[in-house]
């Protein structure tokens, strides 16, 4: 479904919020919008004011220009999120332009093929880095700010049913990451929930994104249609999700309609994970 016409949610509450969202650029096809841009280009339609950071500048300049264009109010910048520095250098930029920062989206993430034998440490150190770490190191800079600030905040960090399940191909990584990163929601939003900071989880299953082309030469051989093919017929509902239907979940999450949510993950899977198929 194109995103023209997809009816985008509305919250009121969103209006004048501060979002620091990661990994807003995408990889791929540029026709298409990641759950990252996605997630921002629904915040922006509700009126929030974006600041998006990506390893990518030139990525994440391709999603300001998009938004802009539909009026939408967005500064971004390069970051790694896998660097303390480089976290904190950001952090203290989107302060810089707007003072506060209410929403905290983590959508970094990235996936390597390879079981535990297989896998080479260095390529198991950096998808601990990448789909872990990145989340900490945002939280460890971010809560302070929403503590410190008042009012509260809402954090929304994206994981996967591959942290759930085993979801046909060898990813050991990124699997042992992404159910860390449903962990680490739930054990910070306790912490967090008596202070007014709500963080709660968004877990896709398969979605056709920009990824999807890169995913197909990790595991397919670059079959492209085959890879999809495939992908579709592991889905219930008999077809991959989008970019939109992580965003519109993670936009329900980050507004004042989850007020009393916290701790909690939402599985956005067509059905992927309640199946034995």
């Amino acid at each position: 479904m194109a995103s023209n016409e997809i009816q985008f949610p509305t919250y009121p509450d969103i209006k004048g919020k501060v979002v620091f969202l990661t990994g807003i650029g995408q990889t791929g096809d540029q026709s298409m919008w990641g759950n990252g841009a996605a997630t921002a280009r629904i915040l922006a339609h509700n009126g929030a004011r974006i600041f998006g950071c990506d390893l990518y500048l030139e990525a994440a300049q391709h999603t300001e220009t998009r938004i802009r264009a539909e009026g939408g109010e967005i500064h971004v910048t390069s970051a790694d999120v896998t660097q303390d520095a480089s976290v904190q250098k950001a952090v203290a930029a989107c302060l810089e332009k707007y003072g506060r920062i209410d929403i905290l989206v983590n959508n970094v993430g990235r996936s390597e093929p390879g079981g535990p034998v297989e896998m080479a440490e260095a390529t198991w150190n950096a998808q601990m880095d990448v789909n872990l770490k990145s989340v900490y190191l945002c939280c460890h800079h971010v809560l302070p700010i929403m503590e410190k600030q008042g009012g509260g905040g809402a954090v929304v960090n994206v994981a996967s049913i591959a942290g759930l399940r085993y979801i046909g191909k060898p990813q050991v990584a990124y699997s042992a990451t992404k159910a860390a990163v449903i962990q680490f929601t739930k054990a910070t939003a306790v912490i967090y929930a008596s202070r007014g900071i709500r963080m709660n989880v968004v877990v896709p299953g398969l979605m056709n994104t920009p990824l999807v082309g890169l995913l197909a030469d990790k595991y397919a051989g670059g079959d492209l249609e085959g890879f999809k093919a495939k992908r579709n017929k592991a889905v219930p509902m008999g077809h991959m999700g989008e970019s939109w239907d992580v965003a519109m979940t993670a936009a329900f999450l980050a507004s004042q309609q989850a007020r009393y949510i916290t701790g909690q993950k939402i599985v956005v899977d067509g059905g992927v994970t309640s199946s034995t198929g």
